[in-house]
């Protein structure tokens, strides 16, 4: 399992366009994929409607949980696409 914190670049924060692309890259693996902000209420990386109730905004850290259960390669990919993503650097 990778746990670390991520930095949301975007002007615009995670709106609807960045949430979405990350979803269609989260269902690429086949990893749990988690998101939360300060409180720890975990939400499904793979639901945008999840990713959106967090209102992330610039400037604003989540904590990205990547969980392959025991596939650590997989984990590290998934989590270099979907950290550039949420930093606006796809």
């Amino acid at each position: 399992m990778i746990q670390e914190k991520v930095v949301i670049r975007s002007e615009l924060g995670l709106h609807a366009r960045p949430a979405a692309e990350f979803v269609k890259a989260a269902g690429k693996f086949k990893c749990s994929v988690q998101l939360a902000k300060q409180d720890d209420e975990w939400v499904n990386g793979k639901s945008v409607l999840g990713i959106l109730t967090l209102a992330a905004e610039q400037g604003d850290s989540l904590k990205l949980r990547i969980d392959g259960k025991g596939d650590t390669a997989e984990e590290r990919k998934a989590f270099a696409i979907l950290t550039a993503i949420l930093q606006g650097n796809k």
